[in-house]
């Protein structure tokens, strides 16, 4: 018989993993959720280790007794979660260098459609059913939150809540135009490459 008595020590190395990757990937920065997802399956390989037993011999037939063989089918999972922990490290470490090349961090930002959400159910906008009971109102939820919008102007942000989704608004953040100069005028179409040109009338403009 396989002896599957648990190693406390194993145990103990089982909860330290798993809490230290719960505690990281509870962090807003992608480089330490990487770092907290690949504890987390350390973690788990650990314990699905233990579920096998102790350590036997080589599960070969002929080479050793069935009584003082190690069970194959956890070494086999473990094979298989550490092939897909891999790829999925190597996705997150992909996500966390694209958003430090775009933004200069790796935070990750609020969603603008629960910072939407929010502020319409607390303009009574929205059913109180919708909305999650987290032990804040939502006046503080909204004043807490920030993404780029804090940015806009109350007008343009008015603009861009009111719409319907999916619908185009002129409102845009003025820090996302190129063609607009520090006093907030427009320049000249020579200063930014284009020229307009006057066709004669009846002429083809095709």
């Amino acid at each position: 018989m396989i002896d599957t008595s648990p190693s406390l020590a194993l145990i103990a190395v089982v909860a330290v993993l798993i809490g230290a990757g719960v505690y990281l990937m509870l962090e807003r920065t992608l480089s330490r959720i990487v770092i907290g997802a690949a504890l987390i399956t350390h973690g788990v390989n650990v314990l699905i280790l233990i579920s096998g037993g102790r350590a036997g011999e080589a599960p070969l037939i002929g080479e050793s007794q069935p009584d003082e063989m190690s069970d194959p089918l956890p070494q086999a999972m473990i094979l298989t979660a550490i092939v897909i922990s891999l790829g999925l490290t190597a996705f997150m470490l992909a996500l966390a260098y694209r958003s430090w090349q775009l933004n200069g961090h790796d935070e990750v930002q609020d969603d603008l459609e629960d910072r939407r959400i929010a502020r319409r159910a607390a303009r009574d906008e929205l059913d109180a059913r919708s909305t999650d009971d987290s032990g804040s109102t939502l006046e503080q939820q909204a004043e807490t939150t920030f993404d780029e919008t804090d940015e806009l102007d109350a007008e343009e942000l008015a603009a861009r809540e009111s719409a319907e989704p999916g619908a185009r608004t002129d409102a845009a953040p003025r820090r996302l135009s190129m063609f607009t100069r520090g006093d907030g005028r427009t320049p000249p179409s020579s200063a930014v490459g284009t020229e307009q040109i006057d066709y004669p009338k009846g002429e083809d403009t095709k």
